[in-house]
């Protein structure tokens, strides 16, 4: 029973984020992100005619991480937003009382919500994100070494904001909730390149920042180890100390630990926000 409920919510919440405007405009701000970008790939090309030096692939391996980092901001903006309306929306509209007035599970009733955000947020990132890499294969010949694995730690930079979302969601109303949930994953960037250059320049102190920002919202980590997926590897070997603290490449692939950290991260949040559903009225 409680299966059948997480799966029919979850598939309603898909139905209802393919009708929403943010649709749209993720969709539209995709398309212009791909044609700048394959406009900005094949000036490289014609600059450097192809990418046999260390200097072509050093300006290609930042170029697409540029790129990525803007990819993986559409994702947080529409993801924050759906989220957003997705708990308080419902309360605000009485929807949630006509749904939970039947003997239906308020954790079920999350989990189908989360679940449905996550498929639409991976799905997104997926498509999005290889369509970006095809362009950049065939306008500079690049192909990255560890594609699978830069989409994947996208995708749970974008599964843990929306998990956020939806803890925002639940205490919060809709805008409210998706203008706080970008501006922390914003705000723990800038900590994470305030961190980096704490590392070039061998500050503890500085680096904290970034350490602590990472482990309190592990969007920037993540982001981080797809930066390192995505980047050639011969770029940091090449050029060495000269490209620390630079806010598109990485130095370092995560951890298992890191990566578990996120998953606890995610568990817990989603954890609280149940809590917080359930004792909210309706």
């Amino acid at each position: 029973m409680i299966v059948r409920t997480v799966l029919t919510v979850a598939g309603l919440t898909l139905q209802e984020a393919a009708r929403r405007q943010v649709l749209r405009s993720l969709a539209a701000l995709t398309v212009l992100l791909l044609a700048l970008s394959a406009w900005g790939f094949s000036r490289i090309d014609a600059e450097f005619g192809g990418l046999t030096s260390g200097e072509a692939r050093l300006v290609a391996s930042m170029v697409l991480n540029l790129v990525m980092f803007g990819l993986s901001l559409i994702a947080a903006l529409g993801t924050a937003f759906l989220a957003g309306p997705t708990l308080a929306g419902d309360i605000e509209s009485g929807a949630a009382l006509s749904i939970l007035a039947r003997p239906v599970h308020r954790f079920a009733v999350l989990l189908g919500k989360w679940l449905g955000l996550v498929t639409f947020g991976a799905g997104f990132v997926a498509v999005a994100g290889l369509a970006q890499l095809l362009v950049v294969r065939f306008t500079v010949d690049y192909w990255p070494p560890a594609p699978v694995t830069g989409l994947a730690l996208l995708a749970a930079q974008t599964i843990v904001l929306l998990t956020l979302g939806l803890l925002l969601s639940s205490v919060s109303s809709p805008m409210a909730s998706g203008v706080v949930a970008v501006g922390l994953f914003g705000s723990t960037w800038i900590a994470g390149v305030v961190g980096a250059f704490g590392t070039a320049l061998d500050n503890e102190g500085v680096i904290r920042v970034g350490t602590v920002s990472r482990m309190l919202l592990p969007t920037d980590g993540l982001w981080r180890g797809a930066m390192n997926a995505f980047q050639d590897p011969t770029v940091l070997v090449q050029f060495g100390p000269a490209m620390q603290g630079h806010p598109f490449l990485s130095d370092a692939s995560l951890t298992g630990t890191y990566l578990t950290w996120a998953a606890v991260w995610i568990a817990l949040v989603l954890g609280l926000t149940a809590v917080l559903f359930r004792r909210r009225d309706l």
